[in-house]
């Protein structure tokens, strides 16, 4: 009788509540991250760096940040996303708040790449948690909403970090913000599982569900096969398609208030509330992207969708980044901006759903090698652009990013997102 009702219930939602969580962590990694570039003019005025060392303090945070994706995704494949995720929280926000007691610049640059190590990880092993979960039919929107929601984390962040320095200084911003993270990291290690199965709450209608469609196996580390990861071309296409798309990124999210204040004319007020507009924007792309790439599936099929997607984003973004920075009008560059970020973030759904289709049980280390050289080229925008203003202006760093977007376009023609890796 009992094995008959379990038969008949409706599957539970945990796998939901698991998706949720995870938006919750991409959240608080862009929150965190984001909090210094809000507060670029505060530090700048207090300590009178230029315009090249604070390129290389935010760039110090992508060097690390780079450097440490496979390490992380590694750790995430080892000892599980639970344990793995829930230390690196803690680590990088430790580090978030640390920052508020930095006295020089070689400090900050130490300290943000040590933020930078432990907000690492995150991504691949917040994609490991939802490989075992998630559904073939639910990972192109599980991914889009994930980065939504780091997006919406990112453009909530600057009007209240601009709050917090106009009446409590720069300093109470790191602190405030890296509180969040411990909060998370106690909630997640006591709700999450590492597989389906060892969770009380997952009934057997759901367990069923996803065992059908997920090869869901015990949490036993296995050996990343990294010979076939590193041998793929696909995966380095990829790879390289997201580091175009990650140059764009760094861009907007850490020199984009410097920009609207430094270029554009607007106050440190205003402009907290429009450096965040693209970023609602993005938010939106990240959803429709995700969204349409699960709709497409069933029409066009798996490789076509995500193409379609992909490419329409990139091209969208890189006729958008030039409007942007040659119309006259300031706001009329923040709402081409806008559109330039949809487009950016349309196509990230599908990247982060293509180590899902293709990597499996081992999404942590692909997305970790992708993440990486997305990570390559946020650090070298953020370094770069330093130089690129100081010695050509602020349109030569929007016209290098419109070029990057139609090559990421172009090679997203080349990704076949049915071939498994392993």
């Amino acid at each position: 009788m009992i094995d008959r009702l379990m038969q008949t219930a409706r599957p539970t939602r945990v796998r939901h509540v698991v998706l949720w969580l995870t938006v919750a962590a991409y959240m608080i990694t862009y929150m965190d991250r984001v909090v210094i570039s809000a507060a670029v003019p505060s530090i700048q005025k207090e300590f009178g760096f230029s315009i090249v060392t604070m390129g290389w303090i935010l760039g110090s945070f992508r060097w690390a940040y780079s450097i440490f994706q496979i390490p992380g995704g590694w750790l995430g494949d080892k000892l599980g996303p639970r344990k793995a995720l829930t230390w690196i929280v803690v680590w990088w926000s430790v580090f978030c708040s640390v920052t508020a007691g930095m006295w020089s610049a070689s400090s900050m640059i130490a300290c943000r790449f040590l933020f930078g190590m432990g907000e690492a990880g995150a991504f691949p092993i917040a994609t490991r948690s939802l490989s075992r979960w998630m559904l073939p039919s639910e990972r192109g929107f599980a991914q889009g909403i994930t980065h939504a929601g780091s997006r919406l984390g990112a453009a909530l962040t600057p009007p209240i970090v601009a709050w917090i320095i106009i009446h409590f200084g720069w300093r109470t911003a790191f602190v405030s913000f890296g509180f969040l993270g411990l909060i998370w990291a106690t909630v997640w290690h006591w709700y999450y599982r590492d597989t389906p199965a060892e969770h009380g709450r997952v009934n057997a209608a759901e367990l069923e569900l996803i065992s059908k469609t997920v090869a869901v196996k015990k949490a036993a580390p296995s050996a990343v096969p990294w010979k076939k990861i590193l041998s793929s071309g696909q995966m380095w296409i990829l790879s390289m398609s997201y580091f175009c798309y990650g140059y764009s990124l760094a861009v907007y999210l850490d020199w984009f208030p410097k920009y609207l204040n430094a270029d554009r004319g607007f106050s440190l007020e205003k402009m907290g509330l429009y450096a965040s507009l693209p970023l609602f924007a993005g938010t939106l792309g990240d959803i429709c992207g995700g969204w349409a790439s699960d709709l497409l599936t069933s029409r066009l099929g798996l490789t076509m969708a995500r193409k379609t997607v992909a490419i329409s984003g990139f091209i969208l973004a890189a006729v958008s980044i030039l409007a942007a920075c040659t119309v006259q009008d300031p706001m009329q560059s923040v709402w081409y901006s806008c559109l330039a970020m949809f487009g950016l973030e349309l196509t990230v759904g599908v990247s982060w759903a293509i180590p899902l289709d293709i990597g499996g049980d081992f999404a942590g280390s692909v997305s970790a090698i992708m993440n990486t050289l997305g990570n390559m080229g946020g650090a070298l925008a953020t370094t770069l652009s330093g130089y690129l203003v100081k010695y050509y202006g602020w349109s030569a760093t929007f016209f290098v990013m419109s070029a990057l977007s139609v090559i990421a376009a172009i090679l997203f023609t080349r990704i076949n997102a049915e071939k498994k890796i392993a």
